[in-house]
């Protein structure tokens, strides 16, 4: 048998039974490919579920506000996708009527949307014979084919997409691309996939010389940014002062405690520290240190204090950027993780 037939058998047998393959409406199918970049299914199906109960349809989606969808959103990360999620719902709203399209051409234009969630979607809503070029679909073609250029250079891009739309020919797209993007995520894993049941394992060429350790290959990222937060507790009669970020820096938009980030960890500097969050609150300030945390991103290591204030002050007028709220109020805002986290930790303890 080809290899595609081979693919296509595996995943009528293998395939997990998840609600956007149960639908040709590319509204559904699109909030399921967008919640899944960079995220496992296990993880984004809670928010998948979650996003459909609260906007079924793509109007009533562009209709939300951006702290609506970055709440529901909250702990998913890569916030940007939430926020061009919403402009691509209005977008829709405003010059589709409220139809959201099927055909890659026009998908390609959204924001957000690009080449591979565009072929996911107009080939799994219209059948478009437009292949996906996925982490796990790299993966298939690399070990089973033996392509060792790198997957995320400028020729390994090109080399991968040609042969990709050599396989597609003659098949179902809606079909194969779920296929072989299954028989990635299930079959042939990124580590110690279990080759000895692989229906592919005649043909591999990976299998055969010893690589599939090796293979696919990438180019080295840049080295992660090293950054030191801390974050200031102040609480006073059942409100909290809270923070809004803005600019362009992680968790936009997002409510987290006010903040001092520093050059080094507060320890290397302890004196300076001081000084720096006496002439911020006051020469009369009580710090007290709670808790130590190491946040990982994608292209950033954040290493996060948390400090307990007393006899404090604020000067509003210099920070337009903090207020006070009610628990219950922050508990509706969009928070970053390890801020939503510490919170819950926190007030829990303290009944």
């Amino acid at each position: 048998m080809s290899f595609q037939t081979e693919i296509i058998n595996w995943y009528l047998q293998n395939k997990r039974d998840l609600p956007w393959r149960n639908t040709r409406d590319s509204y559904v199918i699109w909030l399921s490919e967008i919640i899944l970049q960079q995220t496992r299914v296990e993880q984004g199906l809670p928010y998948f579920n979650r996003f459909l109960e609260a906007f079924p349809t793509v109007t009533a989606f562009a209709s939300a506000t951006e702290t609506q969808i970055l709440k529901l959103w909250q702990g998913l990360g890569y916030y940007s996708r939430g926020r061009n999620m919403l402009l691509t719902a209005k977008q829709i709203s405003d010059k589709h009527n409220g139809v959201f399209p099927i055909h890659y051409e026009e998908l390609i234009l959204l924001k957000g949307v690009g080449d591979y969630t565009a072929a996911a979607i107009s080939s799994f809503s219209a059948d478009e014979m437009k292949p996906v070029l996925d982490g796990n679909v790299f993966r298939v073609l690399s070990r089973f084919f033996g392509i060792s250029t790198p997957i995320n250079s400028t020729r390994g891009k090109k080399e991968f997409i040609m042969l990709a739309r050599e396989l597609i020919v003659a098949q179902k797209p809606s079909i194969y691309n779920q296929a072989i993007m299954e028989f990635g995520a299930l079959q042939c894993k990124p580590r110690s996939p279990n080759c000895l049941v692989c229906p592919l394992q005649s043909g591999c060429y990976a299998l055969s010389h010893g690589l599939v350790d090796a293979l696919p290959v990438k180019e080295k990222k840049l080295k992660k940014r090293i950054r030191y937060f801390n974050y200031f507790l102040c609480f006073s009669e059942q409100h909290i002062l809270v923070h809004q970020r803005t600019g362009a820096d992680i968790w936009q938009e997002m409510y987290d405690l006010p903040l001092l980030e520093t050059e080094n960890n507060y320890q290397d500097n302890l004196i300076g520290f001081r000084n720096q969050v006496n002439n911020e609150y006051g020469s009369a300030v009580k710090l007290t240190h709670l808790e130590q945390k190491k946040h990982l991103l994608t292209h950033q290591t954040i290493y996060v204090d948390f400090f307990a204030l007393d006899n404090y002050i604020v000067n509003f007028n210099q920070n337009a950027d903090v207020k006070w709220v009610s628990l219950a109020e922050f508990e509706q805002l969009p928070q970053p993780k390890v801020i939503a986290n510490f919170i819950e930790k926190y007030f829990s303890n303290q009944v």
